[in-house]
């Protein structure tokens, strides 16, 4: 039996699936994962020329220091999240949900909103590190968060800052953020996380028989993988995990599988339901 084979025979046989995923899952929708270095400034040449790496650069002490520079980094994603179509992997993923018992619920650290545009089901969405679609107060000034569908970014892409009146809390006048969980953040206000984290808990009460389909989780910010791992030894849950390249997973936990995300999860929909 392939290792293709295994993860549709787990996944079949499953009353319910925690999709867990990373920056990988985005990749074959063409969003940018900014792993290393390099990749950064691939997409931010204007943010190396600053001399900003990823960790700097997405982090809440750069919006005191630079603000113009913080949100042209945010609005430009902002901007790219909003208009990147979620690949067919995502239909691939709900349609192996089709059916179970107590269905699916997402992990996730990515913060572009793609399960959502995807239209899985927003109350069944934990988004660990928070949304770029929702914001919050620098300060914070209270534990108020709000949605940035009315932000309309207007970035200068040779120099990635923002053009414009910056965007302000409406409840204090300071300046306003992502409401992202960013490195060495001491501010990020997480009701809105912890309330996803209530439901997933509430969610697993019921459920006997779970599969982890982790797709595009890596070692580097291993947030994911930990996830993964706690329902392995917390739920009994076997898991199906998808990477290119860190692929491998101890064999009494489940099964891995060395594709990309689009890949494997057409793949395991074929190998489910053959035409």
């Amino acid at each position: 039996m392939t290792d293709l084979q295994q993860a549709a025979e787990m996944i079949g046989e499953a009353e319910a699936l925690i999709v867990a995923a990373g920056a990988g899952m985005g990749v074959d929708s063409g969003l940018p994962d900014f792993r290393g270095d390099n990749g950064f400034w691939r997409a931010y040449p204007a943010l190396r020329n600053a001399g900003l790496d990823f960790t700097s650069a997405a982090n809440p002490a750069l919006f005191r220091r630079n603000p113009a520079l913080a949100w042209g980094f945010y609005g430009h994603r902002l901007q790219l999240y909003r208009y990147t179509k979620p690949h067919r992997g995502f239909a691939s993923l709900m349609r192996l949900a089709a059916g179970k018992p107590h269905g699916s619920f997402v992990f996730t650290s990515n913060v572009d909103g793609q399960f959502q545009a995807a239209q899985f089901a927003n109350d069944a969405i934990l988004e660990c590190h928070g949304s770029i679609h929702h914001l919050q107060c620098i300060e914070p000034c209270s534990e108020a968060i709000w949605s940035a569908d009315g932000l309309e970014p207007d970035i200068n892409e040779e120099t990635c800052t923002w053009q414009g009146p910056l965007p302000r809390c409406p409840h204090c006048g300071a300046l306003a953020r992502p409401n992202i969980l960013m490195f060495g953040d001491g501010s990020w206000v997480e009701n809105r996380s912890t309330a996803q984290q209530q439901r997933l808990a509430a969610w697993l009460k019921d459920v006997k028989k779970l599969v982890v389909v982790e797709v595009g989780a890596g070692r580097a910010v291993p947030t994911v993988r930990n996830f993964t791992e706690r329902m392995c030894r917390r739920a009994g849950a076997r898991v199906v995990r998808i990477n290119p390249l860190d692929f491998s997973t101890p064999a009494d936990h489940g099964v891995g599988v060395a594709l990309s995300a689009m890949e494997a999860l057409s793949a395991l929909e074929t190998q489910i339901y053959p035409l």
